[in-house]
């Protein structure tokens, strides 16, 4: 491992909060205090706020508008991470505007409901109707219905997952791609990537474990139960092609290694971006030169999808 990654995940490792030991209130108090100001204001023309109309009640989203206009563009459903408990619009505000800017696409950030006061699949549901929001308003938005891509990381990654297995179960418009960043997959803490790298690598094995309890309320899975594990969905056939993101020292890097094979097996097309010497959240560091590498790459990889479809 590189001296300076090292030294990162070491400082952010010793620096974040035992989320485990608390309360979500307190973990999320905890989160915030660590945030950093946002220093990419300019990479859009606009970022406003609204509600969209959702299952229970109204779904806040961001929407953020890239410079230059002309023509319907491409747009982007994304759903941040925070393990289904923390984080929100703010959280991945920085990261948005970039991707805003990078793949010129309008960028949806959900503001979906969280755990543990919402409880699976309360989360997922909001991010689908969000999803299917975008796509009957597209004409309004300045949106390319048939360029939408549904994306997220960590705990996100895990709902667009469960987007895309929606949109198809459900029968309405699927995204043209879905974009995985070190994705949550399913509720199992005995991978080969959770016995490695269990602690001492920024995120833990406890603190999945937390996530995990705070999101099902307990150890059972709804029905069905790829609301909340996508991997277990019946089959993964006719899914939107996808861009899958892990890092090797990451606890969930064999779970998003084995969803990437089995979307390949149903022969849906996968790009698998694999940084074996790097750690769960580095792609949303925007000052970590790291992370600003795998971001072009994945901003080439999103524009290359939407390119592909019009």
């Amino acid at each position: 491992m590189d001296d300076g990654v090292q030294a990162l995940m070491r400082s952010i490792n010793d620096g974040f909060p035992a989320v485990e030991t608390m309360t979500a209130p307190e973990a999320r108090a905890a989160i915030v205090a660590r945030r950093q100001p946002v220093t990419n204001l300019d990479d859009v023309a606009s970022a406003d706020d609204r509600t969209v109309p959702g299952l229970d009640g109204h779904v806040r989203v961001r929407m953020y508008l890239p410079h230059g206009g002309g023509g319907a563009r491409p747009a982007v459903v994304f759903c941040h991470g925070g393990g289904f408990v923390l984080c929100d619009l703010e959280s991945h505000d920085g990261f948005c505007r970039a991707m805003a800017r990078h793949t010129e696409s309008v960028v949806v950030s959900v503001d979906y409901r969280l755990a543990p006061e919402h409880r699976a699949p309360a989360a997922a549901l909001d991010v689908f109707e969000v999803f299917c929001w975008v796509i009957t308003h597209s004409d309004e938005l300045g949106v390319d219905p048939a360029s939408v891509v549904i994306a997220g990381d960590s705990a996100g990654g895990n709902l667009a997952a469960v987007a895309a297995l929606l949109c198809r179960e459900r029968g309405v418009v699927m995204p043209v791609a879905q974009v995985l960043i070190y994705p949550v997959i399913d509720p199992t803490f005995d991978t080969f990537s959770y016995r490695a790298y269990a602690s001492g690598y920024v995120n833990t094995r406890a603190a999945m474990q937390w996530y995990w309890e705070q999101y099902l309320g307990g150890s059972s899975l709804p029905s069905p139960p790829y609301l909340v594990a996508p991997g277990r969905a019946p089959s993964h056939d006719g899914l939107p092609p996808a861009v899958v993101v892990t890092a090797g020292l990451d606890v969930l890097h064999s779970e998003g290694v084995a969803y990437a094979e089995q979307l390949r097996v149903a022969k849906v097309p996968v790009v698998h971006r694999d940084y074996p010497g790097l750690f769960h959240g580095f792609v949303t560091i925007m000052p970590f030169a790291a992370g600003a590498s795998a971001r072009e790459l994945l901003w080439t990889d999103m524009r290359g999808l939407v390119g592909a479809s019009t």
